[in-house]
């Protein structure tokens, strides 16, 4: 299984930067996420999620760094954790990170509700 990697487009501020490791099992979204076509964004990243949980079943660790998502953004962020959820339920290995500004009191609410809907542990860990 390939790497995905999209690297931040430094005059386009719409997009996370990805780096999911198919040897380690960690992937890590960071940056801002509020693009036009967020679907098409956000497809490869859940196809990519699912190939490695239903043929790699290594123990996976999705680490959060978004400093700003929009609704949209937030919808497909719901999927990847469903995804995640499901290989949890099944046995797999999962670690759910979010890093965040203490000083943001909407990202720790909105990071709760993340993990009320759908019922994954998220650690919170402060930006540093």
């Amino acid at each position: 299984m390939e790497n995905l990697v999209i690297k931040e487009v430094q005059d386009s501020p719409y997009y996370p930067s990805i780096n999911f490791n198919a040897e380690s099992g960690i992937c890590e979204i960071a940056g801002e996420s509020y693009m036009e076509e967020t679907f098409k964004f956000y497809s490869p990243l859940l196809d990519w999620i699912t190939k490695y949980t239903n043929e790699v079943k290594r123990p996976l660790t999705l680490n959060f760094k978004l400093t700003y998502f929009n609704t949209n953004s937030s919808r497909l962020i719901l999927d990847m954790l469903d995804v995640v959820k499901k290989y949890q339920d099944d046995g797999g290995r999962v670690s759910v990170n979010w890093y965040y500004d203490p000083e943001d009191p909407d990202m720790i609410d909105e990071i709760q509700d993340f993990e009320m809907e759908t019922d994954v542990k998220i650690n919170l860990i402060e930006f540093s």
